[in-house]
């Protein structure tokens, strides 16, 4: 029987802690040969590389972080003789045009394939067996090329199916640090699996969620960083190798969990305690809904504008002051904004220089 093996790693980022490993090439050392040579032991590997590859620093306007590595960091890349990498993501823009193309050039000087700038497939083939690959990401700073259309995204994987024995989603998004999946989320997920998708795999979390099985696809909300800021906490340094074998007739999922800081078993047992619980009726919309609530505060004070004072004020008198300045008339404002299809078009393009 033909068969193919795939590991699909999460998120890389060369670092000041790790940067020597990447600029040296020594991955093999950082990652430890254990967890080496599985990567190496398969036909194919894939990553998402979470910022350019690029010497100059010309960052863009954005909130959140903004990241950079140098482009002597592709040696390491390099090492882990990858069969993919994915740049969809929120990062790969933080440099602008500039950094997009230093990184296209830097890749296919060294001969690394890669899919999420221009085209969002890519067609893995041994054994005649083809696999696709389809990347998309969140709206957050980054490419418009690489954006998850809910209109269009799921006819391209139907499309990309007919082309291919197996179709993968890599999706970046998700809420950060959140192990479970939104309502929304799952059903996007879902109807990917619908439209062909074998596997759908969220990135982005920085920590490991949870699966479902659903129809004869398997769904992954959350799989960790794999080489990120060592002085992150425990729960962004986790994260979880998929290895997927591949023949005609049957595809086999194993779970492979990397971590420094965490027992490995622990991990795991984690991870099905939580694919578990999301199959309870009503499980993910409670659970959604109560992170929501803690979360409702922090969004209400950034539409505020000063955020620092809020969290002083939150520290001492443990409330939230955009409750009391905010009228019940603003606050439905607000609400219509953004919920509002219509509102929420609008309002975003008013950002587009």
């Amino acid at each position: 029987m033909n068969e193919v093996s795939l590991i699909i790693g999460a998120d890389i980022c060369p670092t000041n802690d790790n940067l020597h490993f990447f600029e040296n090439g020594n991955i093999k050392l950082l990652l430890g040969e254990d967890i080496y040579n599985i990567l190496i032991d398969a036909d194919f590997r894939i990553f998402n590389l979470e910022c350019p590859l690029t010497d100059k620093n010309t960052p863009i306007n954005k909130w959140g972080p903004v990241l950079r590595a140098n482009t002597s960091t592709v040696n390491g890349i390099k090492s882990l003789n990858p069969s993919l990498l994915t740049l969809a993501n929120n990062h790969i823009y933080d440099h602008g045009k500039q950094g997009i193309e230093s990184t296209i050039n830097i890749l296919n000087k060294y001969n690394i394939p890669f899919s999420g700038i221009k085209s969002n497939e890519y067609i893995l083939e041994k054994n005649k067996i083809k696999i696709g690959i389809y990347v998309c990401a969140e709206h957050e700073f980054n490419l418009e090329s690489s954006f998850f259309d809910s209109l269009e995204t799921p006819d391209k994987i139907y499309q990309l199916k007919k082309k291919c024995d197996y179709v993968i989603v890599l999706y970046h998004g998700g809420k950060e640090y959140y192990q479970y999946p939104s309502p929304l989320l799952q059903k996007r997920f879902r109807k990917m699996a619908e439209k062909g998708a074998l596997l759908v795999v969220a990135q982005h979390t920085h920590c490991i969620g949870c699966y479902e099985k659903y129809n004869d696809s398997i769904l992954v909300y959350g799989q960790g960083n794999f080489i990120y800021n060592e002085n992150c906490n425990n729960s962004s340094n986790s994260s979880l190798l998929l290895k997927i074998n591949l023949s005609k007739e049957s595809f086999f999922i194993d779970y492979i969990p990397v971590s420094k800081f965490e027992d490995k078993k622990h991990i795991l047992n984690d991870f099905e305690k939580r694919s578990l619980q999301i199959l309870k009726s009503g499980f993910i919309e409670n659970e959604y809904l109560n992170f929501a609530k803690k979360m409702h505060g922090y969004y209400l004070d950034s539409f505020q504008g000063n955020t620092y004072i809020h969290r002083i004020f939150r520290k001492i008198f443990k409330k939230n002051i955009s409750k009391f300045v905010l009228s019940k008339s603003n606050l439905l404002r607000i609400q219509n904004y953004v919920q509002c299809e219509a509102h929420r078009e609008l309002f975003l393009a008013g950002f587009i220089k």
